[in-house]
């Protein structure tokens, strides 16, 4: 299966570089007959867009999408449905000094590896600007998820060692970092700062949450929904590590206490959901692209100095959350479908 598409019934291709001329996505298996409001879509695209606020890149990407085919008159016709976002502030001359020298923490040296060749305006196909095409079909996703009562939540549980302590929903919009504990984001905001400050950046987690998840989506051996998730937040280039439910701090307890606690499984046991919410948490790392001067190497393998220019988020945790939300609803619209075409029904 070429990598650059994902799912088996809802299969989605994304496409487009960093600073090329646009990105875009195409979705082969959605239902036809189903209203879809493109506003939603541009609502969860306007989430995750660049130059939002002091914790986000400066790049202004308006990032309005078009929808180019599998809808007619407001409903899906069961044809591909292809969106195309236009980069119309992408600058790639400020790449230029980048063409000969790999970035420490960036997929340069391994796409070079991989297909002898890469764009380096950006990192390319390898920029976190391809995950605008993720949260667009996500966000068509979770309209299609909305009817059966499913509904995918997330948001920033911790940035730079400050930890949320509360949860609430309702809070979550309402600050930069897009945390649930209003308290906790006054001082994640203020630790971006003093990183941003020193031409640094903050790594960070995001906990997502999905609630109405029947019992019986997933299968079971290799398949499992958990390892299914895992596949999907762990290809979101920032992800460097996933836990579901318990997580790691399970293989500090013992039998007896883990048994006892419902929310240790996340929602899924033997790899099926089983009708609590669905709990998962992701490691964001630090943003590799810093101001700061660091040591490099040259395709050649000369060692040199390397100072990265251009427009970079200090922490990408905060943009990431529309994203880990989309991965999570293509997964779960992709196990409705395949549970669908197993037992029938809605």
């Amino acid at each position: 299966m070429p990598s650059n598409t994902f799912g088996t019934l809802f299969r989605v291709t994304t496409f487009g570089e960093s600073h090329g001329p646009a990105i875009g996505v195409v979705i082969d298996g959605v239902p036809s007959g189903v209203a879809l409001d493109v506003k939603e879509v541009q609502h969860e695209l306007d989430r995750r867009r660049p130059g939002q606020n002091a914790v986000s890149t400066p790049r202004k990407e308006a990032d309005v999408v078009q929808v180019l085919s599998g809808l007619f008159e407001g409903q899906t016709t069961g044809a591909p449905l292809a969106m195309l976002i236009t980069n119309s502030d992408a600058r790639p001359g400020a790449y230029d000094h980048l063409r000969e020298i790999v970035r420490p923490g960036h997929a340069d040296a391994t796409w070079q590896a991989k297909f002898g060749i890469r764009d380096h305006r950006g990192g390319g196909r390898a920029s976190g600007r391809e995950t605008a095409t993720r949260v667009a079909a996500g966000a068509v996703a979770k309209q299609l998820l909305a009817p059966l009562g499913a509904k995918v939540l997330a948001h920033v549980a911790e940035i730079g060692g400050v930890c949320a302590d509360t949860f609430d929903e309702a809070a979550i919009e309402d600050n930069i970092v897009r945390c649930a504990d209003a308290l906790a984001a006054t001082k994640m905001v203020e630790a971006v700062a003093a990183a941003r400050a020193d031409g640094d950046s903050l790594g960070g987690i995001i906990e997502v949450r999905a609630s109405g998840v029947p019992a019986g989506w997933g299968d079971p051996v290799f398949d499992k929904l958990d390892a299914q998730l895992a596949g999907a937040l762990l290809s979101i280039g920032a992800v460097k590590g996933f836990e579901l439910g318990g997580g790691f701090a399970s293989a500090r307890r013992r039998g007896s206490e883990n048994n006892a606690d419902a929310t240790s499984a996340g929602g899924i046991l033997g790899g099926i959901s089983n009708g609590e919410a669905i709990v998962a948490r992701v490691a964001v790392k630090p943003t590799s692209s810093i101001s700061q001067p660091q040591q490099s190497v040259d395709r050649e393998g000369k060692a040199t100095t390397l100072e990265i220019k251009g427009r970079h988020d200090p922490c990408i945790a905060p943009r990431a959350v529309p994203v880990v939300e989309a991965m999570v609803a293509l997964v779960l619209v992709d196990a409705w479908l395949r549970q669908r075409a197993l037992v029938g029904g809605a």
